[in-house]
């Protein structure tokens, strides 16, 4: 495949959330152009969304009420990040109501969203939550807001985050992802800064070095969820205007590397082993045990990977 036949391939009519996507953020078209309403118009009818959506309970919950995060990846909270990436929104009533369940069951002291049934929030959970709901159109909802405040102020004061509040480390991307989502124009001098350290952080590292070799990091998964990889890293500091910063090299030379000869990337796993150091800790935790659930096959060509990669390339000027 030429980069043409592979875009070609991204806005093939059976995935309208992935059409939508790559003809929005690869072709650039505008919101209005006719393509890209029909294929909004689709993303419910037909594909994943539709899919995900036919499995959601009346009441707007997935798997079950009472516990909208376990199982993992099963129930509501890693439906509505998947929905995000595809595409879907809260003009969808369906998704406009999982929304609010979510957000409402999912409360954060202040006002935001991301916490606990104590407002207690965990950094991936807010950021992931932020960078979701401005996705599915939550952009000018004040809870989303304090979300994002919430992610500044508890921030570690050399840039970055800790799921769990202790350092930093990359691990802890989805805060910075919420801003990645959320239009700059918005931004306050203290996002701005917020940004720009943990930015550092990542590039200081080079996406990638942090302790010993981490073999899930170099592994291209999705979805996301909030696993970490260097793709992850690249999409994110890319998007925060990072892109031709000389510390990206190896990530770049790795992304070309895995780089199919027929111009798409492969879907390498859909999330990190549990087994290795984890596994004695899912021994003892059994319901944090996740259950493996994706939308592509493991070793071939992946539309979601790819059109990832596809948007890293375009924002270096490749």
């Amino acid at each position: 495949m030429g980069s043409r036949r592979v875009i070609e391939w991204l806005l093939e009519e059976d995935q309208p959330g992935v059409r939508y996507r790559a003809l929005t953020e690869i072709d650039g078209r505008p919101a209005r152009d006719p393509e890209v309403l029909r294929a909004r118009r689709e993303i419910p009818r037909r594909g994943w969304v539709a899919d995900i959506l036919a499995v959601r309970a009346p009441g707007g919950w997935w798997v079950g009420e009472e516990n909208l995060y376990l199982p993992k990846y099963l129930s509501t909270n890693w439906r509505m990040l998947v929905l995000a990436e595809l595409g879907a929104s809260r003009e969808i009533p369906a998704v406009r109501a999982s929304c609010e369940l979510w957000m409402r069951r999912f409360p954060l002291r202040g006002g935001g969203v991301g916490g606990n049934s104590r407002g207690t929030g965990h950094h991936c959970v807010v950021g992931n939550m932020a960078r979701a709901l401005i996705r599915l159109g939550y952009g000018d909802d004040p809870r989303v807001r304090k979300s994002l405040d919430w992610l500044v102020e508890t921030a570690d004061p050399k840039g970055g985050w800790s799921c769990f509040g202790r350092g930093r480390n990359l691990d802890s991307w989805e805060g910075l992802s919420a801003f990645a989502a959320y239009p700059r124009a918005r931004w306050t001098a203290g996002m701005q800064r917020c940004v720009d350290l943990a930015s550092e952080f990542f590039l200081e590292r080079e996406l990638h070095r942090q302790g010993g070799r981490y073999a899930p990091w170099y592994r291209f998964h999705d979805p996301v969820h909030y696993y970490y990889d260097v793709l992850v890293g690249l999409d994110l500091v890319t998007a925060l205007g990072r892109g031709d910063d000389p510390r990206l090299k190896f990530a770049l030379s790795l992304l070309r590397k895995k780089r199919r000869a027929d111009g798409r990337w492969n879907l390498d796993a859909i999330h990190p082993d549990v087994a290795g150091g984890m596994a004695r800790w899912y021994r003892e935790h059994p319901r944090q045990r996740p259950t493996p659930w994706g939308l592509e096959t493991v070793g071939a060509p992946s539309k979601m990977v790819t059109l990832r990669a596809l948007n890293v390339l375009q924002r270096v000027g490749a």
